[in-house]
């Protein structure tokens, strides 16, 4: 077989949109089980029109990446937490799970398959890798469906920050995410769908995107619009809020390990009062897409609060931006059972 032509793309100036890559990875379940599971050049995906994710939601879906690496190596940033996680998703929407095994073996095959659209080392630029879980086949009435699709499929994405790490602004939205019981806990399509029309407005205002309180009280810092929160408080800890309806991050939990064994510094996950802001010298969000996004200040009502600036990111989140991303990239040594090498 012949290799396949260089991709002609301006790796330095990808953004995060849909690119039709060369394959990708789709399995059936039915009747019980997972089929071994097939690449495929068609990007295409045809379901009954009785399918549960249409009707009922039933879906969910992982998001992480393909790193190059100064010498040329291809790796993955703890896939395992991904696999797991989409295994709680599963389990919350009454949906078969996908093996570990199985998903780091689409994961890794759907990498090596498209080598040709990860973008160098140095551009800033990555393979983004979208599995997802769905309900599919004949159904009609308020059940799980009978069928399952499990896919993973990837894009070449850019950096997120294109003139370099720059803090913006944010605002508490009035809207709740996710309810108290429900599915905020889960990485479901759902919660997404709802977090649009929030997320329009605060773009319409001039604001990145929404801050999420929790539902129940309204007094508590839970979500960053589709990312988790996190803030340096004035006496140095690291702190995340902490409730069954946020979505454990990956890496969140990778900036709590680091924060506390790389730079010293105590950590806590605990409530994030919104009153209580001037607690704090520094605040972001955390997520697959930007990492880090450094928050300058948070408008609640007719209150603005300001961080640590504006314009500049506060020296804490700039030593975890930088650790954590030459981790990814294999600039910086990883903790132990971090890094997966695919090629």
């Amino acid at each position: 077989m012949s290799k396949k032509a260089a991709v002609d793309l301006d790796w330095n100036n990808l953004g995060f949109s849909y690119i039709k890559t060369d394959e990708r990875y789709i399995s059936h379940w039915k009747d019980g089980v997972w089929d071994k599971g097939t690449l495929t050049e068609d990007n295409q995906v045809t379901i009954s029109e009785g399918s549960t994710v249409i009707h009922y939601g039933q879906s969910c879906f992982e998001g992480l990446k393909a790193y190059r690496t100064k010498s040329g190596e291809v790796q993955l940033f703890r896939p395992e937490e991904n696999a797991k996680r989409l295994q709680r998703s599963c389990r919350r929407l009454l949906m078969p799970e996908v093996s570990e095994e199985q998903f780091l073996s689409a994961v890794k095959q759907v990498v090596i398959a498209n080598e040709r659209w990860i973008p160098p080392y140095g551009t800033g630029g990555t393979l983004y890798l979208r599995p997802y879980v769905m309900g599919v086949g004949d159904n009609i009435g308020v059940a799980p469906a009978q069928e399952y699709i499990f896919g993973v499929f990837a894009i070449p994405v850019g950096a997120y920050f294109k003139g370099g790490l720059a803090p913006t602004s944010f605002i508490i939205s009035e809207y709740d995410r996710a309810a108290s019981h429900g599915t905020g806990g889960v990485k479901v399509g759902g919660n997404y769908a709802s977090s649009l029309l929030p997320g329009k407005e605060a773009k319409q205002r001039s604001f990145s995107d929404c801050i999420y309180l929790d539902p129940a009280t309204h007094t508590k810092i839970e979500e960053v619009g589709a990312a988790n929160f996190f803030a340096i408080t004035k006496d140095g800890r690291f702190v995340t809020p902490d409730s069954p309806s946020i979505l454990p991050s990956i890496t969140k939990y990778s900036l709590l390990y680091l924060a506390e064994h790389h730079l010293g510094m105590p950590v806590s996950q605990e409530d994030i009062y919104i009153n209580q802001l001037d607690q704090y010298a520094e605040a972001g969000a955390c997520g697959t897409a930007a990492v880090i996004s450094p928050i300058a200040g948070i408008q609640n009502g007719e209150d603005y609060h300001v961080f640590y600036s504006e314009t500049e990111v506060g020296p804490v989140t700039r030593r975890l931006y930088d650790l954590l991303t030459g981790i990814q990239f294999g600039d910086e040594e990883a903790p132990t059972g971090w890094i997966t090498k695919v090629l």
